[in-house]
């Protein structure tokens, strides 16, 4: 159906991802879930393809395109291995893109080249421990010091951290200040004063590392500061209304794993004397998931595409985000209910999905924090 809506290219480019993803990211998944190790072979497997440089231009390695050729890719890989998604999200749309979009020409050529290759991981480090939605409240200081900045603090849940070469760090300079007084900077982990920590225990998407950071006077020079003094939360507000539809995408390709599996099972499987396809009850779950994820995917589309076109489209990217997140749990929770028994036990991919859809709801903005952004902009409008 949403054929109809693709172009060639983004026809070609999503059987190109969907082919890797069917090869090479739905076999490893399991494996990579239970072990929980960074899956180095999916990001090298990305580099390759060039997807690790979606929309970011050629001059600095990357392979331009567009906000709709990476929401299509985003739901491809997502189809395959939520894990991946993720990590590419907080790569690309958070480290990345974030760099490109504000960086200086001399930190564009310094930095961006090795994150597109796959060379170095990147990572974004803005949440911490009282400082989760309300991003404003931020503590990490970073303050004047010998013509730089001295970093000091606490980061949590902070994705790719572990193996990250580079990331995009948040940091007040004046509390008093609140939002208007955040910079962002750029530190490369091996910096002196840096502590990242693991962090374990996940309920899904347990390939995807994440970890505590802690900053004990480390120094960052200034030509690591992106944009003015005080333009930090600015920036970063611009940076996450961008990086929802990836997510939204991401959750899309979850529930189409959800429901693929879900419709493989009940055409094989027997119950009371015939296939449990025949169920009506069963067959109706199958309608929902259906429809409700085509139409997650035409708004994250829609958002993706307005975007695009330079036309106002946080509001559409907030609904995306909410809307996507609560079909991708919705649908693994009747994948789950569909496979009866055997859908609750780890051999059977549904009861991944289940756990790796629920972190959509919370990362990147939670559902609550989606529907505060949709409110105020309507009630604007």
């Amino acid at each position: 159906m949403t054929e109809l809506l693709l172009n060639e290219e983004e026809m070609m480019l999503r059987n190109t991802v969907r082919e890797f993803a069917d090869a090479e990211l739905a076999p490893r998944a399991a494996g990579y879930d239970e072990s929980g190790e960074f899956p180095y072979e999916n990001f090298r497997g990305l580099a390759q393809l060039g997807i690790l440089g979606l929309g970011i231009d050629e001059e600095y390695g990357g392979s331009g395109g567009t906000t709709r050729q990476m929401v299509v890719a985003v739901e491809e890989i997502a189809r395959g291995c939520a894990a991946t998604a993720t990590i590419l999200g907080a790569h690309l749309s958070l480290c990345t893109q974030y760099i490109e979009m504000f960086g200086t020409e001399g930190q564009k050529r310094e930095f961006i080249p090795p994150l597109v290759s796959g060379e170095k991981v990147g990572a974004f480090a803005l949440t911490e421990p009282a400082a989760g939605s309300d991003a404003a409240a931020l503590t990490t200081t970073g303050t004047r010091s010998n013509g730089g900045y001295v970093l000091n603090g606490a980061k949590t849940f902070i994705t790719n951290a572990p193996e990250a070469a580079t990331m995009v760090v948040m940091a007040t300079q004046d509390r008093a200040l609140g939002s208007r007084g955040i910079n962002t900077f750029i530190v490369e982990t091996d910096t002196p004063g840096i502590e990242i920590n693991a962090l374990h225990g996940k309920m899904g998407i347990r390939a995807s590392s994440a970890a505590e950071i802690l900053f004990d006077n480390c120094a960052v020079q200034e030509e690591n500061r992106m944009g003015n003094e005080g333009d930090g939360f600015r920036m970063t507000m611009e940076v996450l209304n961008a990086s929802r539809m990836a997510i939204a995408a991401q959750c899309v390709g979850i529930a189409q794993a959800t429901y693929d599996a879900a419709l493989a099972y009940v055409k094989q499987r027997e119950a009371f004397g015939k296939k449990l396809s025949e169920f009506q009850g069963l067959q109706w779950y199958l309608v929902d998931m259906a429809t409700k994820i085509e139409t997650a995917r035409l708004l994250t589309l829609k958002s993706a595409t307005l975007k695009d076109e330079d036309r106002p489209f946080i509001t559409e990217a907030s609904m995306a985000k909410m809307y996507c997140s609560r079909v991708a749990v919705e649908c693994a929770d009747k994948a789950v209910q569909m496979h009866g028994g055997a859908g609750y036990f780890a051999p059977t991919d549904v009861e991944r999905y289940y756990r790796d859809a629920k972190v959509t709801e919370i990362y990147e903005g939670t559902t609550e924090v989606q529907r505060l952004i949709i409110a105020r902009n309507l009630l604007r409008d």
